[in-house]
């Protein structure tokens, strides 16, 4: 504990949170939540009175606490309590990462964690942030390049450690618009690269454990198979025992059944050719299909942000998986639409990648790194600038029966992207449904009232002269190929920073 926190005044529970309840109201829930966060780790009530709940994901929640320092001022901090069932190997990583890069660069660092037997709470300065579903209807451009420049140099900072993120998206960068402060948090979901300087990273990996043999996890002593098993495997004791080995108790079958006898050879059995998939083209899932084995892959991340390698289930992903996210966040933030790409399932989120970057494009990437691609039809790759400024309202939408998509569908998502005349009519899985029509879209005085600007001063905030760079930035960060992907660091030298990265 830093020397710096006076850590002899303990609050009790129920006094804290009666105090807590005098500055901000919460909810029977999130009291009962921080008297247990208490009674887990006992150590907090020492130093911090925890005020109110403010996050929740999967893996943990996240408090708001205040200590009280030497010098007699009070400071605040977000506590992440971890949930009980999180792996140590994962929780001894996310610290790590925090403490390795943390800190700097855009990156949220830590001051203190508690442990308590299996509780943990990661203490991290608190940062007052506005989430971008809230101010996206009112960001300028100036705003927007600030801060996917500020998310690529945190990207650049965490891939030279050899740190995947793996959840890029915007809960997880926070903004703070006032100070033009930036933080990426939450590395619970993070991996390391075939490089990682982080060794924990590495044993999560699994890189430095011990290569597998080829017949079993056991040798035939039925034991634990040593470090060196590569050295063992080439030896004629292992390989040429000249019996057949019975695995389940680690002695040759001969042994167990006594002398060999002669046996009728087993007659040979017929090799059977794969059979084809008879349901492409329909709107059923064969039994080909089913029974096909299932491919296990990493696929971490918030739908609507994983990378086309993570949605095919690639099990090569590196840091290119965090530019693309950092991709459809700029695509978000230029078309005025959050979340922009939204669906149930991965093979719905690959299809409106494809109505986006085409069809024939997304099958050839696919098939660079891997994977077959297979689509009943063929989907135009789209210009990105008109599609950006038709959602923004600035350019008519190409069908004079669809009601333009305005600034103020901001918080919308693909789902109701409006699509070209041609392909409307043909609904499919994975497709996006026709716009509302002109009868049932709001009027500009609604929109008003929603507290989005519809009346042109959009143009005041730069939205009319958006350089031809920041789509060339965007094409580059959703290049389909991760191969051929712009990096973080290259992505921080493109035209469209120039001006910041010479200032910096």
């Amino acid at each position: 504990m830093d020397s710096s926190v006076v850590c002899t005044e303990s609050f009790r529970v129920d006094g804290c949170i009666k105090s807590a309840n005098k500055k901000s109201k919460i909810s029977r829930d999130v009291e009962s939540d921080i008297e247990s966060l208490y009674r887990a780790v006992p150590q907090l009530a020492k130093t911090f009175r925890i005020i109110d709940k403010i996050g929740e994901g999967t893996f943990s929640s996240v408090y708001l606490g205040e200590a009280r320092m030497r010098d007699g001022s009070r400071d605040v901090f977000a506590l992440k309590h971890l949930i009980p069932t999180s792996h140590p190997t994962r929780i001894a990583a996310e610290l790590q990462c925090l403490t390795v890069v943390g800190g700097r660069e855009n990156v949220m660092g830590v001051e203190y964690c508690f442990r308590k037997e299996d509780h943990v709470v990661i203490v991290m300065p608190y940062m007052e942030h506005q989430a971008i579903i809230d101010i996206i209807s009112s960001l300028s451009f100036e705003e927007v390049r600030l801060y996917i420049y500020h998310l690529l140099k945190a990207l650049r900072h965490i891939h030279q450690f050899g740190i995947i993120h793996r959840d890029i998206k915007p809960n997880n960068f926070l903004y703070n618009r006032k100070a033009k402060t930036f933080a990426l948090v939450d590395f619970g979901l993070a991996q390391g690269t075939a490089d990682t300087q982080l060794e924990l990273l590495k044993d999560l990996m699994g890189i430095r454990k011990a290569p597998r043999p080829v017949f079993s996890e056991r040798n035939l002593n039925n034991c634990t198979l040593a470090p060196s098993i590569t050295k063992l495997a080439n030896t004629s004791e292992l390989v040429n025992t000249g019996k057949p080995t019975d695995l389940s108790n680690g002695r040759s079958a001969s042994a167990r059944r006594g002398p060999a006898t002669a046996r009728t050879p087993k007659p040979q059995q017929t090799v059977h050719q794969p059979l084809t998939c008879t349901c492409f083209h329909t709107d059923r899932v064969c039994n080909v299909c089913l029974a096909r084995k299932q491919q296990v892959a990493p696929r971490a991340g918030t739908p609507g942000f994983r990378a086309p390698e993570v949605l095919t289930k690639c099990p090569h992903q590196g840091t290119a998986i965090d530019v693309w996210s950092a991709g459809v966040i700029l695509l978000s933030l230029l078309s005025g639409r959050y979340p922009f790409f939204k669906a149930s399932d991965d093979l719905i989120a690959l299809a409106q990648i494809m109505t986006i970057r085409g069809s024939r494009e997304t099958v050839r990437a696919a098939k660079a790194f891997g994977k077959a691609v297979l689509c009943s039809r063929q989907l135009p790759r789209l210009d990105l600038r008109e599609l950006c400024e038709t959602l923004r309202g600035q350019r008519p939408s190409p069908d004079d029966e669809v009601t333009p998509v305005r600034h103020s569908l901001g918080a919308k998502s693909l789902e109701e992207t409006p699509r070209p005349a041609q392909e409307r009519g043909k609904a499919g899985a994975g497709e996006t449904p026709s716009p509302l029509p002109k009868s049932q879209a709001e009027t500009p005085g609604e929109k008003a009232s929603s507290g989005v600007d519809c009346t042109g001063t959009g143009d005041e905030r730069g939205w009319d002269g958006v350089p031809d760079e920041a789509y060339d930035l965007l094409d580059r960060l959703l290049d389909l190929n991760p191969t051929s992907r712009i990096t973080a660091a290259q992505a921080l030298q493109h035209p469209l920073f120039k001006d910041l990265e010479k200032s910096t």
